[in-house]
């Protein structure tokens, strides 16, 4: 039975469409500007993408992410290793977390659900430092979703 630290959920209602939600977390042009990160192809099902993440702590990271499913408008997924970010570790052979980004109509626009699961399966030496971070990232990268879509209604 997983534990209460093995999975993440967060959401957020989005003054936005469906489709434009949609958009905005599936489109790799789009999903770079907000999370921060210079993905270097689209996101397709059974595709690894890859690049470096953008923000300037974090500049020496290359964020890997292997697509899982891709259901329009309603649901994305991807596998990555979460809170792999120090200089010289090579994390290909620990685990992956799973990360699902699920879209719903709801009064006021689109409801946008981030559950992040699988931490009980990488080292316990890192686990809770992975998961406390990954915590605290996706509230804000709901936060950068919500601050894109507005800057960039199209």
């Amino acid at each position: 039975m997983p534990s209460a630290t093995d999975r993440i959920e967060t959401q957020i209602v989005l003054d936005a469409p469906r489709t434009r939600v949609w958009r905005a977390i599936t489109d790799v042009r789009e999903f770079n500007e907000w999370f921060g990160v210079a993905l270097t192809a689209p996101f397709v099902p059974g595709a690894t993408v890859s690049g470096r993440i953008t923000i300037p702590e974090y500049q020496h990271v290359t964020m890997t992410a292997r697509v899982e499913t891709v259901e329009p408008e309603h649901r994305f997924a991807f596998r990555w290793h979460p809170n792999s970010v120090e200089p010289g570790v090579d994390y290909s052979a620990e685990p992956t977390t799973l990360v699902t980004f699920t879209l719903d109509e709801v009064e006021g626009g689109t409801r946008l659900t981030v559950v992040e699961s699988g931490f009980d399966a990488i080292p316990e030496s890192r686990r809770m430092q992975a998961f406390r971070g990954n915590a605290r990232g996706w509230e804000l990268q709901l936060e950068n979703v919500r601050r894109h879509l507005a800057a960039v209604p199209r």
